[in-house]
């Protein structure tokens, strides 16, 4: 792969960077001579200080912002983050050369209890005025299938909590955001859609139909939960660099 191009990873609803764990690490080995960039959304991570947009769109400007260059771009983006790489390859269509979108959902595309599944809605919306500790539990049990119970992982995620906290106001503005978001038109760029049958949160079947609106290949791992990048990075760097090679 050229030096030139940039590999802009995308993180979703309350995460930020950090959340990509070793991923980034492995996917840096795979593509040696790539320059990968991890930008946070406004209201989450090194940007926590800063109002969350109210549209995804907002939010895909905020992370243009933050990327220095913006030709031949790659986005790997998951969740949340996969509306914004739909969003910046619709209205910014030649800055980007390919997407991959992991456990995404848009839209009218798919029914809303795809979309979010009841018992995860239910979880949510208890989560949202939970303790910050007890939040970022509930989540880790939530998306991960790996490390569901993993007091390691949790502490540090924790951690990370402590030092940019998402406040409540950006949460609910991050989320109304994303159950707003749908599809407007066909991209014009190539797009590898990855799921996880497994996913807790977000029915796998929403991914199947993005990829068939999108004309996309589809590639899915059995067992993994909604953080796919947590639960099997080795395998999710392999399907990627498979793909873009």
């Amino acid at each position: 792969m050229s030096s030139s191009v940039t590999l802009v990873c995308i993180r979703g609803l309350l995460r930020e960077a950090r959340h990509w764990g070793i991923f980034t690490t492995l996917l840096q080995q795979r593509f040696p001579e790539a320059q990968i960039i991890t930008p946070d959304i406004p209201g989450s991570g090194r940007c926590n200080h800063l109002i969350s947009p109210d549209s995804i769109a907002g939010m895909t400007d905020a992370l243009r912002a933050q990327v220095a260059s913006r030709r031949n771009l790659r986005l790997i983006a998951i969740s949340m983050g996969g509306m914004i790489a739909i969003d910046w390859m619709t209205r910014y269509p030649d800055e980007i050369k390919s997407a991959v979108l992991i456990n995404t959902s848009v839209r009218r595309l798919s029914p809303f209890y795809q979309r979010l599944r009841f018992s995860a809605g239910l979880h949510i919306l208890k989560m949202l005025f939970h303790s910050p500790a007890q939040r970022e539990a509930d989540i880790l049990a939530l998306t991960s299938n790996q490390f569901a119970n993993d007091a390691t992982q949790l502490a540090t995620w924790q951690s990370w909590q402590r030092q940019s906290p998402v406040s409540f106001r950006n949460a609910v503005r991050q989320l109304l955001s994303a159950s707003k978001f749908t599809l407007h038109t066909q991209l014009q760029q190539p797009v590898l859609v990855v799921a996880s049958k497994a996913d807790r949160l977000v029915d796998y079947r929403c991914s199947i139909r993005l990829a068939q609106v999108l004309r996309a290949k589809y590639l899915q791992h059995e067992t993994a939960g909604h953080d796919l990048p947590l639960d099997a990075p080795e395998w999710l760097v392999e399907t990627i660099y498979r793909w873009m090679i």
